[in-house]
């Protein structure tokens, strides 16, 4: 592998990063440093710098979908929206304060009509983005802080939410309730033999969500960033179920097979290629610490690859398509494609759509890297 390139700009560790897809080549980056960072991979320094924490950490970064000009930034337990200009700079469009505690992940639905803020009460706030107002709560599906959340983008009113109680609920936000509630603290998937795999909890650090052209070729899933080191690929129902309070049978019987790549619910014990849930762990080459971030790669054959980075200062690349192809078989081996030994804890990655610098690194330090993988 060789030497990463090095973006620098930042004054505190870096948080948080995404990539234009309409524009490849153009990074925004966010820091405890409280600045988001633009930077422009066919030059060599930043562009510019906007300080929109004024000192407080950013904790999240999205586009407005549709239109790249316009950047949504948390901060606290606030949501900035800025029109960002490479010519004028940046001017603040909006800010939200609806959340009473600090927000962990902001995400804008495909339609740029909501958007969604998970904070460290449990609480998720549906922001009307177009009416520049709140229109819903969804409270009680967690227990402990909402680490995560991400628009369903074939459902129109549904969104996926993660959190540090080890749940997974899948919300219909117009009536702002669950509809399916995965409990992984409850879920045995074979970790405790294996020697290396860290003992942490099943927190939910991070999810990530296909595009709706990626799950028309592919699966309707949705991707889990684990604190026992698993990244899990879970299927999502295309239709409405009744609230599972403890954990989906699913995924239950998915997790009795070894490797750790579920079973048909028919056939517990037998893997099935194209059924249950795929749980990549250490025994397939996974992570041996809390896995941090994860996201779908949009180089190449979009969203054939899920990127996972953790505390382990790894990054793996896995060939999670395979598995739920019609009438392709795979080993445990085959998953795990390519593996980076970073020299830092993995904050969050993005991916280009790009063939060269297609994977970009927020780790601990202040410097963001690039990295060509393919």
């Amino acid at each position: 592998m060789e030497e990463p390139r090095k973006l620098k700009g930042h004054k505190g560790s870096t948080t948080c990063c995404i990539a234009s897809q309409n524009r490849p080549g153009l990074i925004a980056t966010a820091a405890e440093d409280g600045c988001v960072c633009w930077f422009d991979l066919r030059c060599k320094d930043s562009i510019f710098t906007i300080d929109v924490g004024n000192g407080n950490p950013v904790s999240s970064l999205c586009f407005k979908p549709g239109n790249e000009d316009v950047v949504y930034v948390s901060s606290g337990n606030e949501v900035k929206c800025f029109d960002v200009n490479m010519v004028t700079a940046s001017k603040l469009l909006h800010s939200y304060n609806y959340n009473k505690d600090e927000i962990n992940q902001i995400a804008c639905n495909s339609k740029s009509s909501f958007l969604a803020a998970a904070d460290d009460s449990g609480d998720v706030k549906i922001i009307d983005i177009r009416q520049s107002r709140m229109y819903k709560t969804l409270r009680a599906g967690h227990t402990s802080i909402c680490s995560s959340a991400q628009f369903i983008p074939w459902r129109p009113w549904e969104v996926i939410t993660g959190g540090l109680d080890s749940k997974l609920v899948l919300w219909d936000f117009s009536k702002g309730r669950p509809q399916t509630i995965w409990d992984f603290g409850t879920l045995d998937t074979g970790n405790k033999g294996n020697m290396g795999q860290c003992l942490n909890p099943a927190f939910v650090h991070a999810l990530a969500v296909p595009e709706a052209d990626v799950v028309d070729k592919f699966e309707k899933i949705c991707a889990v960033a684990r604190g026992d080191g698993v990244v899990s690929v879970i299927k999502v129902e295309s239709e409405p179920n009744a609230v599972k309070s403890k954990s989906s049978a699913k995924l239950k019987k998915g997790s009795k097979s070894a490797p750790k790549v579920g079973s048909s619910s028919a056939d517990p014990e037998n893997g099935n290629q194209n059924g249950g849930d795929l749980h990549l762990d250490h025994s397939l080459g996974g992570h041996t610490a809390a896995v941090s971030c994860v996201t779908f790669s949009t180089f190449g054959d979009k969203g054939k690859f899920i990127i996972s980075g953790g505390n382990d200062k790894q990054v793996k690349v896995w060939d999670w398509s395979k598995f739920f192809i019609t009438g392709e078989t795979s080993t445990g081996s085959d998953f795990l494609r390519s593996s980076l030994s970073l020299s830092r804890k993995v904050n969050w990655l993005c991916t280009t759509p790009t063939d060269s610098e297609n994977l970009v690194v927020c780790d601990t330090s202040k410097v963001v890297k690039v990295y060509t993988i393919g």
